[in-house]
């Protein structure tokens, strides 16, 4: 049976090659699903761009705290000129000497009121850091959805690929006892052919799951920036114990949790506290405002003469000093008209105000619906995991019952192979409902309050 000794070495060959590469593999530390999410948390470009955002938040807010303190300038000029210059001490042209002039002062401001306009410009900052922030922890409950997606299908693929490896090990036995029964004459070579032609179409199918499970490693290592090249590994939790409940809690409820935990909602909410404060901002340029401001300056001139003795040198330090000048000086502002720009822009803000409350309703309401298909979803995947569970035991016991019919001769191989591939179909299914189901729960406890975790 030399066809047979080559069909077998290849299908070994098929199997060995994949157990080689899975051996490198898990040479290297696979990953929990844990481990995933904080690695994209500390390295993922787009958090950290919206963390920068937030960085200058921070530099606005106490920006705007600082603007409440009185400013302080000084400042200093010394000019030298020849010619037709003028003195800053006479207020005379000089023609033909050189003059040295020097004007320096120090200046202080602060505004006592101004319609509060500070304080709820301090309020308007500190909500739309608020907000920000909110803003990052969404991005990372969305990445976080996205990674646990990826690393179920990086499981669900590599089940796949052992319900495949398992099918041809079966059929590998069953083209063993069939090449047996040809060499006792039992059944016709065409039987063994075959069964031989089905282990190659199984083989292709192992192909295919490898390379379904490559690109799902692939498509988690892209999402976390890793690179392509490596091998990435993943641990698979235990799904053996896995709690199969119907006890979902409702929907109300879970929106009652998400509208108070979830930072889009958060974020909403600091939205519309931020544009309210700004409207008060506008409101407070009607206000009058009070100002206090004070000075202090002093000068000197080459062409000064000393007031007690024309003839004798009028030093620097000595003009300093006798040309101290200082002020302080109390202002009031009152607006009343500027080309109504006051009251359009305070229209305008409220206008802001009633566009951020309908935002944040429209945020609760799209909350409401992603909670309604995540319940149904999870409901429908339970329905799903159940009709597949009987399915699969159902056709395990019909092929069992239909293998031994085949391998007396009561049977020929074509039903043989649909019933085969009707219990690797019904397999597929229960696999697929299963991740669906895990998937689908999560995300539903994810709504609910809870970390998303394997």
């Amino acid at each position: 049976m030399k066809i047979l000794k080559i069909f077998q070495s290849c299908a070994l060959t098929v199997l060995l090659s994949y157990s080689l590469t899975v051996l490198q593999s898990y040479g290297q530390e696979a990953w929990t699903l844990e481990q995933c999410i904080r690695y994209a948390y500390d390295n993922n470009i787009q958090l950290k761009q919206q963390q920068l955002v937030v960085n200058q938040a921070e530099n606005n807010l106490l920006q705007s705290k600082l603007n409440i303190l009185p400013n302080l300038n000084a400042s200093g000029n010394y000019q030298s000129g020849k010619g037709k210059v003028l003195d800053m001490e006479t207020l005379q042209i000089v023609t033909g000497s050189t003059v040295n002039n020097f004007n320096g002062s120090i200046s202080s401001g602060v505004t006592f009121f101004r319609g509060l306009v500070k304080k709820n410009t301090i309020s308007y900052n500190l909500y739309s850091l608020l907000a920000d922030m909110e803003n990052v922890e969404k991005s990372k409950n969305d990445l976080s959805i996205n990674i646990a997606l990826y690393y179920l299908q990086i499981i669900h693929a590599q089940e796949q690929l052992t319900v495949a490896e398992n099918q041809l090990a079966s059929t590998l036995l069953q083209v063993n006892r069939t090449a047996t029964l040809v060499d006792a004459g039992s059944v016709p070579e065409g039987n063994l052919f075959d069964i031989q032609s089905q282990a190659a179409r199984e083989e292709v199918q192992i192909v295919t799951a490898q390379n379904t499970l490559e690109i799902s490693r692939l498509n988690l290592a892209q999402l976390l920036d890793l690179d392509a090249r490596t091998n990435f590994q993943v641990v698979v939790p235990d799904f053996s114990d896995l709690d199969i409940s119907d006890l979902f809690t409702s929907i109300d409820e879970i929106f009652a949790t998400a509208e108070t935990t979830l930072p889009q909602v958060k974020a909403a909410e600091l939205n519309l506290k931020s544009v309210e404060k700004q409207l008060a901002i506008q409101r407070g340029y009607r206000s009058p405002s009070l100002s206090l401001s004070g000075g202090y300056s002093t000068r000197y001139s080459s062409m000064a003469k000393h007031p007690a003795n024309p003839s004798e040198a009028y030093l620097f330090m000595d003009q300093l000093k006798d040309g101290v000048n200082s002020y302080i000086n109390v202002g009031i502002n009152i607006p009343i008209f500027n080309g109504w720009q006051v009251n359009t822009n305070i229209k305008n803000a409220r206008l802001n105000v009633l566009n951020y409350q309908y935002q944040l309703q429209l945020t609760k309401n799209t909350l409401y619906k992603e909670i309604q298909q995540a319940h149904a979803d999870a409901a429908a995947s339970l329905k799903k995991y159940f009709a597949s569970t009987k399915a699969v035991t159902s056709m395990e016991e019909a092929f069992r019952y239909t293998e031994q019919r085949y391998e007396v001769g009561l049977m020929n191989f074509v039903d043989y192979s649909t019933a085969k591939t009707r219990l690797t179909a019904a397999q597929s299914d229960l696999l697929q409902a299963k991740f669906e189901y895990i998937f689908k729960t999560k995300v539903l406890d994810f709504y609910n309050g809870r970390k998303i975790t394997l």
